[in-house]
């Protein structure tokens, strides 16, 4: 395997003792303590924290948008970290699949919603940052399972220079297909990050309460 599922950085309660955990993924060029920073705006304290880390800080070579045989075998070791990692918290840890969360930004966000699509079943909420399902234009989109009303959101500059806004609009479509409950949000002339707004919708979901419009500000590139 080309990435180590036993590789991976902790925050918040111990995974013994939360009664919650989020799995937080990093983008590329980024180490898990990165994405793991972003825990402390969380304001549930209920939850442990999760980060996996890529081999060389990648989880797959090229864009999201290649052919997905350019990107193998890294996509599938990548893949089955988080399979792995999803086995053990619920084997080791006893986490119901609606008490695991995942986040995830850029090729992390990526990442983690091809992860959800390709392992449909009720999770307590999928937070995609920058990032659209993986594949060329015109992927197939043929999974199997269901969502049963997770939440979704999936929030992105609408001038990403790396995530196209269309990818955004059509991964949005699947998984409501699929029967999640999706928000998107796109922002205008935004940057390649994260912003408070974002996070105060994670917030928002996570709490169960209706989400609402707040003022941006880069918080993290």
């Amino acid at each position: 395997m080309i990435h180590n599922p036993n590789n991976f950085v902790t925050a918040g309660k111990p995974l013994e003792k939360a009664t919650k955990v989020m799995v937080m993924i990093h983008g590329r060029g980024a180490p898990a303590r990165d994405i793991l920073s972003l825990s402390s705006h969380i304001d549930d304290k209920e939850f442990a924290f999760i980060a996996p880390q890529a081999s060389q800080n990648t989880w797959y070579p090229y864009s999201f948008l290649s052919p997905l045989e350019q990107n193998e075998p890294y996509l599938s070791s990548a893949l089955q970290v988080l399979s792995s990692l999803r086995a053990r918290l619920q084997s080791d840890y006893n986490f119901k699949t609606p008490q695991i969360f995942w986040l995830g930004f850029s090729q992390g966000a990526c990442l983690a919603l091809e992860y959800v699509a390709r392992n449909a079943m009720p999770y307590g909420g999928v937070f995609g940052l920058s990032g659209g399902l993986i594949g060329p234009p015109g992927t197939p989109r043929l999974y199997e399972g269901e969502l049963e009303e997770t939440p979704v959101f999936l929030g992105c500059s609408d001038i990403d220079p790396h995530i196209p806004k269309e990818r955004v609009i059509e991964s949005e479509g699947v998984f409501r297909s699929m029967g999640a409950e999706v928000k998107m949000k796109l922002y205008p002339n935004f940057p390649h990050s994260v912003n408070e707004d974002e996070l105060k919708i994670v917030n928002q979901l996570i709490a169960g309460s209706p989400t609402s419009g707040a003022t941006i500000r880069e918080l993290y590139t």
